[in-house]
C-alpha cells in the first residue's frame, strides 16, 4: 500500500489511470450526493477523511510498496455507501499523496488497491450478509463492522501482492513468506477499530449510516 513512483512499469501506471478513471465517473455518477446536504452527514464524511489521512501516516514497512497500514474502507462504507466511500478514499490518498507518502504517477494504482479494492469487498460482504443474515444489531457489528473490515483488509493485500508478483517487482515466495502474513494481525486490528466504530454509530448515531433506520434490520426483517 502507498506505492511509491517507479515500482511498477509504465504499462501498469497507464492501465490503472485508465480503470481508475472509469471507475470514479461511476462512481460520481451514481454517488449520493443528496445526503451531504445534511450538515451532520458533511462534517462526519470530512472528519473521517481528516482522520484516515492522519491513520495512513501512520504506516510500517520494510521495502518500497510493502507498506501497511489501516484502512477505514469498511466504516465509510457503512456510514456512505461505496460510491462517496470510493471518492473519499480517494481524496484521502490525495492527502496523502500531497504530504510526499505515495507517489503521483502511483496515485491511481494505489486508488485502486485501497478504495477500490477495499470498498469493494466491504460493498459485496455487506450486500452478502443483508442477504443471507438475519438482520439483528449482533449480525451488524460482528458482520458487517468486524469481519467485513478483516476481509477487505486481507484482500487488499492479496492482491496488491499478486499485483507486485505478476510485476516482478518482488517474487511470490517472498511476499508470501514476508509480506502477506503480517496483513492477518493488520486484520486484526482492522477489525477491532472498525468493530468498535461500528457498534457506536448502531447505538449512538445510526443516523449516520448509510441505511438509516435499515441499518439494524437489513431487507426489513
Amino acid at each position: 500500500m502507498n506505492l511509491p513512483d517507479g515500482l511498477l512499469d509504465t504499462g501498469w501506471t497507464l492501465v490503472a489511470w485508465l480503470l481508475f478513471v472509469g471507475a470514479t465517473l461511476i462512481a460520481a455518477r451514481r454517488a449520493p450526493w443528496r445526503v451531504l446536504l445534511d450538515s451532520s452527514r458533511l462534517n462526519a464524511f470530512l472528519a473521517m477523511i481528516v482522520a484516515l489521512i492522519l491513520l495512513w501516516h501512520l504506516q510500517a514497512g520494510v521495502k518500497p510498496g510493502l507498506s501497511l497500514h489501516l484502512l477505514g474502507a469498511t466504516v465509510f462504507t457503512l456510514c456512505f455507501g461505496w460510491q462517496l466511500a470510493f471518492l473519499g478514499l480517494s481524496v484521502v490518498l490525495l492527502g496523502v499523496t500531497l504530504n510526499g507518502a505515495a507517489g503521483w504517477q502511483a496515485f491511481a494504482l494505489n486508488a485502486l488497491l485501497m478504495a477500490g479494492v477495499g470498498v469493494g469487498v466491504s460493498h459485496t460482504a455487506h450486500r452478502l450478509v443483508d442477504r443471507l443474515l438475519p438482520g439483528h444489531l449482533f449480525v451488524f457489528i460482528f458482520c458487517k463492522g468486524f469481519f467485513t473490515a478483516a476481509l477487505a483488509v486481507l484482500a487488499v493485500g492479496l492482491v496488491s501482492s499478486l499485483v507486485f508478483a505478476l510485476a516482478g517487482t518482488y517474487s511470490g515466495q517472498y511476499l508470501a513468506d514476508d509480506y502477506l502474513p503480517y496483513f492477518l494481525l493488520l486484520g486484526f486490528s482492522e477489525a477491532w477499530l472498525s468493530g468498535m466504530l461500528s457498534t457506536l454509530l448502531a447505538v449512538y448515531r445510526p443516523q449516520l449510516l448509510a441505511d438509516g433506520s435499515d441499518a439494524l434490520f437489513p431487507g426489513g426483517k
